[in-house]
């Protein structure tokens, strides 16, 4: 478990368990509304939504062929983080009134150590939504190709290299 002191807390990412994933999902769905939405047209978020109910990613989950981390402030949950494909962050979302604090650094070192250590990788990837393209290039991502849209989703395909 990796824990890091902020002004007023201590935060801890510990790998999700069958009983955080509504709340992380619901996390990911308000967030998306809440800077993401605004991007995309009805298929976006509609595409968004489905993804995020799929009944499949689930139980993917449950068998660990998704892993998720989570953020934790107390008991509160203020951000997660999903792979699939062994080194391809899925979902990364941290509630709005956490942002600037390190969360997200926090949640992709989290999966670059479960990436290194469970799969002997030394590369994660990511389709970044625009509202966070900035943020991935600050946490040590690359563009490998220029912004694309499918499904009414734009996202720009980066990768970051670590040792």
């Amino acid at each position: 478990m990796l824990t890091e002191m902020g002004a007023e807390s201590e935060i801890q990412i510990r790998r999700a368990n069958i009983y955080d994933w509504d709340e992380a999902v619901a996390l990911a769905w308000k967030t998306f509304l809440k800077f993401e939405a605004k991007d995309y047209g009805q298929e976006g978020i509609d595409s968004f939504r489905e993804f995020l109910s799929d009944g499949l990613l689930r139980r993917m989950f449950l068998t660990g062929e998704y892993p998720m981390f989570i953020a934790l402030d107390g008991a509160k949950q203020t951000g997660m983080i999903s792979l699939r494909n062994k080194r391809h962050i899925s979902l990364l979302f941290v509630e709005e009134g956490y942002h600037h604090q390190g969360i997200g650094r926090m949640l992709i070192k989290s999966m670059e150590d479960y990436v290194r250590k469970e799969y002997q990788e030394r590369k994660i990837t990511v389709n970044a939504a625009p509202y966070a393209v900035g943020f991935y290039h600050h946490v040590g991502f690359e563009d490998v190709a220029p912004q694309l849209k499918k499904d009414g989703i734009l996202y720009t395909p980066m990768e970051k290299r670590f040792f």
